[in-house]
């Protein structure tokens, strides 16, 4: 609603309370009987209206309720990823400071940090909490290294993985999902990942070897370009399969591949050049 501004003076607008500005419109509506025009003077009256308006009982205005997203994310790793198991503390500590409701759809911002995965578009989703922490322990990196991500997704991996000091080098084959992810990331100045739209089977081979590999879609079997870019002595954290899924961590050594399946899980496809190699 707006104000009339001949009904109301405006240094007692700009200067005078939200209580008697409350009472000041209570009394015109009263008075004229009819809806009338307010004005969103000097910013107060947004304050007023942006909290439902004015309490009658007190004669003040309610207060603006601010979600306390540090409390949530502080919730989200004690409920569900240290009690899961998840113990390293550079990967707690990250999870505590990225803004993962940042990275998902403002209507499913109330949801950000639920035990769940969440849809960004495209028929994609942001992984689990628990996931991604338990995906960027597995690889079990240090600060400065350096990580090939293959699904850039929302950004919220990368991010992570960020904040933990780690380098990134990310790819993803959905041009809308890249691209936002990539103005995520700078316009919240993770200036350690650098993203790239395209397809992620083939690597990034100009900057390999890599430290870590992770890979946030499901190939049917792993992309062999990842597996030569690997250092010795890294790890690759990836799902493989179809319908079932197993979260794999591959650790590529001197004498040859290691393999162990870790737990089942249920990401999306894979897609791209993986397709035509099974085909």
């Amino acid at each position: 609603m707006m104000v009339n501004l001949r009904q109301l003076d405006y240094h007692e607008v700009q200067f005078g309370s939200v209580g008697w500005i409350c009472r000041k419109v209570e009394s015109t509506m009263r008075r004229r009987g009819r809806v009338i025009r307010l004005l969103w003077a000097a910013g107060v009256f947004s304050a007023v209206m942006s909290t439902g308006g004015c309490d009658s009982g007190s004669g003040q205005a309610a207060q603006p309720v601010e979600t306390d997203w540090k409390m949530q994310r502080d919730q989200m790793v004690s409920q569900q990823i240290e009690a899961r198991g998840v113990k390293d503390p550079l990967v707690l500590e990250s999870m505590r400071s990225v803004a993962r409701h940042l990275f998902v759809p403002e209507n499913y911002r109330d949801a950000a940090y639920h035990d769940s995965p969440l849809p960004i578009g495209d028929s994609q989703t942001i992984s689990q909490p628990y996931i991604v922490a338990l995906m960027s322990e597995l690889l079990e990196v240090s600060e400065g290294e350096k990580v090939l991500e293959i699904g850039t997704g929302s950004g919220y991996q990368a991010a992570v993985l960020a904040a933990m000091g780690v380098e990134v080098r990310s790819i993803e084959i959905r041009p809308r999902l890249c691209e936002h992810a990539a103005q995520t990331l700078s316009e919240l100045a993770y200036e350690s990942v650098q993203v790239r739209c395209g397809d992620g089977y083939g690597g990034w081979p100009e900057e390999a070897p890599f430290d870590g590999i992770i890979v946030t879609a499901a190939p049917e079997r792993v992309p062999d370009p990842l597996l030569e870019q690997l250092a010795v002595g890294a790890r690759m954290v990836i799902p493989v399969g179809d319908f079932y899924q197993e979260l794999k961590v591959i650790t590529k050594t001197p004498e040859g591949i290691d393999e162990r399946s870790v737990i089942p899980v249920r990401f999306v496809p894979m897609t791209g050049e993986i397709e035509r190699q099974g085909s």
